[in-house]
């Protein structure tokens, strides 16, 4: 198996390569944000890359996921979808938790801000003025999606794989049709990076007792579509932007604890390192020693190094993985030399 992260900008987008009984099989989870796919310059990106690859190859996406609305995951995948008409072809199936079977399951009003369309030759979904077509349409009309909602304590397997559900519950699938309202400020940078502050000042400021865990309140990256995948014994969890409430919820449902904690090969840390996503009691479920981090440090003041923080003082051995080059930006020659056993590296392949 082989596990890539692609370089998505400020987003994320994850090829997952393996072979089931001598067949190739290809996981696509997310496509960063349009740029992953082409710039508006018709610079090609990693996403197509990796799709003219598996074309190339004669295979398929056995598996699209899409996690959840915001531009920095679906955005690239929209733009392919509304540049290449011949998409449809290279995809087998679709995870995707539209709008209007939310609506169904709650038996409730739909909430438009959630409608996406496929726009023949935009760019963006967002920005486009002309008609398209709705995307749970365009799912269904090429038999890619039956409305299947994918949510906390669902199991499958496929390919061989088995996949455990943490994230969406109801509680924020019930948020997201009510409250979600679609991102005014995809292109704007957002908040400071915390980048001068030593490793050491964040773990001693989080050690007082009247140090208290902020969750991320986005009710987009609260709908994430989280989940452990299972291949020949070994786990790795991808949590896109989910909130660590509802992780460690889903992972007490499939018998996970502190006591227990899952031990994984690999975690894709949440919402790109956000001090929010990531808290001492969700690391102290999860066990492993590789962390990575899906963000180019251009938005949004993403990562955090707070969140590395937390890592490291639960891990002192954590190898940090950044699929940028962003080490010797985030990390000062006092961080080595005061935690001399964590490592980190720019790496985007495993």
């Amino acid at each position: 198996m082989k596990i890539k992260f692609l370089k998505a900008f400020n987003g994320d987008s994850i090829w997952i390569s393996f072979l089931e009984n001598d067949i190739p099989r290809n996981i696509l989870i997310d496509g960063g944000i349009g740029d992953t796919y082409k710039t508006t310059a018709n610079v090609k990106g990693d996403l197509h890359k990796v799709i003219e690859k598996i074309q190339e190859e004669e295979q398929f996406i056995d598996l699209l996921v899409l996690t959840h609305f915001d531009d920095d995951h679906i955005g690239g995948i929209l733009r392919w979808l509304n540049k290449d008409k011949g998409a449809s072809k290279l995809i087998k199936k679709v995870w995707f938790n539209s709008g209007k079977e939310i609506a169904k399951k709650f038996e409730s009003d739909e909430n438009k801000d959630l409608d996406i369309e496929i726009v023949d030759g935009a760019d963006d979904f967002h920005t486009s003025l002309k008609q398209g077509i709705k995307f749970e349409k365009y799912l269904r009309d090429n038999h890619l999606w039956q409305g299947e909602i994918i949510e906390q304590g669902s199991e499958y397997d496929l390919f061989g794989l088995k996949f455990k559900i943490l994230s969406p519950n109801n509680e924020k699938l019930d948020k997201l049709l009510k409250l979600y309202e679609k991102q005014k400020d995809y292109f704007t940078s957002g908040d400071e990076y915390d980048f001068q502050t030593l490793l050491k000042d964040f773990i001693d400021e989080e050690s007082q007792t009247d140090f208290r865990f902020k969750e991320d309140n986005s009710v987009a990256n609260g709908s994430s579509i989280a989940f452990i995948m299972e291949y020949q014994d070994k786990s790795f969890l991808f949590l896109a932007d989910a909130h660590p409430s509802v992780v460690i919820e889903g992972l007490n449902k499939f018998g996970y604890n502190k006591d227990n904690p899952l031990q994984a090969v690999l975690m894709k840390v949440a919402h790109h390192g956000s001090m929010y996503n990531t808290n001492k009691e969700l690391l102290e479920v999860v066990k492993t020693n590789n962390y990575l981090i899906s963000s180019n440090a251009t938005k949004h003041g993403l990562p955090n190094k707070r969140t590395i923080a937390r890592i490291i003082k639960n891990n002192p051995n954590a190898f940090i993985y950044f699929n940028y080059d962003l080490k010797d930006i985030v990390f000062s020659e006092n961080d080595w030399n005061d935690f001399k056993d964590f490592r980190s590296k720019t790496q985007n392949e495993f």
